[in-house]
C-alpha cells in the first residue's frame, strides 16, 4: 500500500498548546476505536462481549486526532475494548503515521491489546507505521490467564502475539498486568522471570474501581511497595530514573540489567500532579480524566457542523477544565459512569 507524504498541521495552529487551569501540558492522546472485546476477564466485564457505544468511522476519528495534533498532541495510543477487532485498523495507522507534530516530528505511535489477535497483525502494523505495542496480560500460568480472561486456549495466543510483536519490532514491548488479590497476586515473582526471560518490559498496575460490577475494595489491590518487597526477596531491584515528569510508572531493573519492571501506582501513589494524558472515547466523547464524571462530545458538535477552529476551541477550552486529581479511596469517590473498558485504556 503505498504511504503518502507526512502531512504537517495547519500553519494557525502552531502556536496553541492543550494546557489546564493547573498548569500542566497535555501531549498524550489516547483514542478508543472500539468498546467490543474478545475476552470477558472478571475485573473488567460483567460477561457481555457487545459493544455499548457507537464507534466512528475511520475517517472521523482521523479528523478528530489532527485537530488535536494541530493543539500540541504528541503521543497517540490507540485502544478498545479490543482495538484489533477494529476494521480500517491498519489504514488509521497509515495516516497517523504521516501526520507531524507541532514541531515537525512523527508522532510517537503506540497501540494497547490484549494481544489475541497480534500474531497475525503484528508485522502489517509495524508495516503500517506503529511503533510499540503494550499487552495486557495478567498471568504467566495458563490456567490462571484463562481464569481471568474465561476464555479457553487464551493464553498461548497471546504469548504467540507477545512473541510476534518482538520479532516484528516493536518495541520496547510492554506487558500489562492488573493484579487482584486473590486472583493472580501470586504471579508476581513469575512475572519478573518473565521479564527476563522474554526481553520485556513487565508493568504491574494496582487494581483501580473502573470495572463494570462491583468487585474493587481497597483490600483487593496489590500496592507498590508489595509488589517491590516480594520481588526483592528473589532478585534484587535496582531503580531507574524516569524519563520524563509525567510518566505513569516507576521503573526497576535488575543488577546485571537484563529485564525491567515498571510499577503504576494510581491507587497508593497517584501521580495526577504531572498528569499529560486525555482520552477520546469509541463515540468521540473527551474524558480529561479516568474518573471523569462528565464527557465532552466533540464527535456531535463535528456532526453538527463547526468548523475546525470552533472544534479546536471547544477542545482547547475542555482540557482547560482539567480535573486537579482522582478521589480514589475518598469519602466523595464517585465511580465514572463508563468502566474501563468503554472508556479506553
Amino acid at each position: 500500500m503505498a504511504v503518502a507524504s507526512p502531512i504537517a498541521p495547519a500553519a494557525e495552529d502552531t502556536t496553541r498548546r492543550l494546557i489546564d487551569s493547573h498548569g500542566r501540558v497535555i501531549h498524550d492522546l489516547r483514542v478508543s476505536v472500539t468498546d467490543r472485546c474478545n475476552y470477558k476477564c472478571v475485573y473488567c466485564r460483567t460477561g457481555e462481549l457487545g459493544a455499548q457505544y457507537p464507534e466512528l468511522a475511520i475517517a472521523d476519528y482521523l479528523k478528530l486526532i489532527k485537530l488535536f495534533v494541530g493543539l500540541g498532541i504528541e503521543k497517540v495510543r490507540i485502544t478498545g475494548g479490543e482495538p484489533l477487532l477494529r476494521n480500517g485498523l491498519i489504514e488509521l495507522i497509515e495516516e497517523l503515521a504521516n501526520l507531524r507534530t507541532l514541531n515537525g516530528n512523527p508522532l510517537d505511535l503506540a497501540l494497547t491489546t490484549n494481544g489475541h489477535l497480534l500474531d497475525k497483525l503484528a508485522a502489517p502494523l509495524k508495516a503500517a507505521g506503529l511503533q510499540r505495542v503494550t499487552v495486557s496480560m495478567d498471568a504467566v500460568d495458563a490456567p490462571t490467564f484463562e481464569r481471568i480472561t474465561r476464555v479457553p486456549g487464551s493464553f498461548h495466543k497471546v504469548l504467540a502475539g507477545i512473541r510476534a510483536a518482538r520479532d516484528a519490532g516493536l518495541t520496547p514491548l510492554k506487558i500489562n498486568c492488573v493484579l487482584l488479590r486473590g486472583f493472580n497476586d501470586g504471579e508476581i515473582e513469575g512475572f519478573a522471570r518473565f521479564a527476563r526471560e522474554e526481553d520485556v518490559v513487565v508493568r504491574f498496575i494496582e487494581f483501580m474501581p473502573l470495572e463494570e460490577g462491583r468487585l474493587w475494595t481497597p483490600e483487593i489491590v496489590v500496592p507498590l511497595k508489595e509488589i517491590v518487597e516480594r520481588i526483592g526477596r528473589v532478585m534484587p531491584l535496582v531503580p531507574m530514573p524516569a524519563r520524563e515528569a509525567s510518566e505513569t510508572a516507576r521503573r526497576y531493573t535488575f543488577p546485571d540489567g537484563v529485564g525491567e519492571i515498571g510499577i503504576i501506582a494510581p491507587v497508593s501513589q497517584a501521580f495526577c500532579g504531572a498528569c499529560s494524558r486525555v482520552r477520546l472515547t469509541s463515540d468521540g466523547k473527551i474524558r480529561t480524566c479516568l474518573f471523569s464524571q462528565v464527557e465532552h462530545d466533540l464527535y456531535g458538535r463535528m456532526r453538527a457542523g463547526e468548523n475546525d477552529t470552533a472544534l479546536s476551541d471547544y477542545i482547547v477550552k475542555t482540557i482547560y477544565g482539567k480535573e486537579a486529581r482522582h478521589h480514589i479511596g475518598e469519602p466523595e469517590f464517585l465511580k465514572p459512569s463508563r468502566s474501563m473498558v468503554h472508556i479506553g485504556g
